[in-house]
């Protein structure tokens, strides 16, 4: 089976608004692969280091919250 990368980064980002606190600082405990992508795409910073959360960037926060109610948002 071939993987859509980018869906799974776009759920990923969503995720990560979901774990939100000191502002933009999210968990990061999901797939390497693709928190480097998301690094990449300037939605967040390095996330390698010894920190247990990643910082998302303005343009971060934007799309997670964005995604998160795409994706998750019950409609009336």
């Amino acid at each position: 089976m071939k993987i859509d990368e980018n869906k799974v980064d776009d759920t990923v980002l969503a995720l990560l608004y979901l774990t939100l606190h000191d502002g933009a600082r999210a968990w990061k405990a999901f797939d390497w692969e693709s928190m480097n992508r998301l690094h990449e795409k300037g939605f967040i910073a390095d996330p390698v280091n010894k920190a247990k959360s990643v910082v998302l960037t303005e343009k971060g926060l934007h799309a997670s919250e964005r995604l998160f109610n795409q994706l998750f948002s019950k409609k009336p």
